[in-house]
């Protein structure tokens, strides 16, 4: 009997650790109606201009204190969907395009075409290449997005970022 014990831990031990691993994210996607679908990895997200924040305190949507991020550098999400060119007929028509962000564990976040390229929250949405957490713990997913002018930073605060799809309203 308590060899089945000590195997069933060890079988949920393992798929934990499992689904943990596939919680990661080494590269996104940039796809949708843009004119050269991207496969972005961290080398990649170098070659963009980096940004620097000291910390950022994260809130929930009861804009309760959850975590501090220190040390963050990132790069502008809107200057990686600019360098793939978003595809429209016409610059009349980008008010209509919206940005899904998706993480590996399925978690989605929206930003309007307005949001990041007309206004100053798309001047500091980052996608972020390194950062520290306050109190210590393991993120999900090694490629994060955060809005820090946004006042419940927890609800855009991504992790293990995975898709970036350019869509446009029907």
């Amino acid at each position: 009997m308590h060899r089945n014990i000590k195997l069933t831990v060890l079988v949920l031990l393992f798929i934990g650790i499992s689904n943990a691993r596939a919680q990661q994210s080494e590269n996104f996607v940039v796809t949708g109606k843009v004119s050269n679908e991207l496969k972005v990895n961290m080398t990649m997200l170098n070659a963009y201009k980096s940004f620097s924040i000291d910390s950022l305190v994260i809130y929930n949507h009861l804009m309760a204190k959850k975590s501090v991020l220190k040390h963050i550098k990132g790069v502008l999400l809107k200057d990686v969907i600019a360098s793939s060119g978003i595809a429209s007929e016409s610059p009349k028509v980008l008010s209509e395009y919206y940005i899904i962000c998706k993480a590996t564990d399925g978690y989605k976040i929206v930003y309007s075409w307005n949001e990041l390229f007309n206004s100053s929250a798309g001047d500091q949405t980052l996608i972020l290449t390194s950062y520290d957490t306050e109190p210590a713990k393991t993120e999900k997913g090694n490629i994060a997005i955060v809005t820090p002018t946004d006042k419940a930073t927890g609800r855009r605060f991504l992790k293990g970022l995975t898709s970036v799809t350019v869509s446009r309203v029907d």
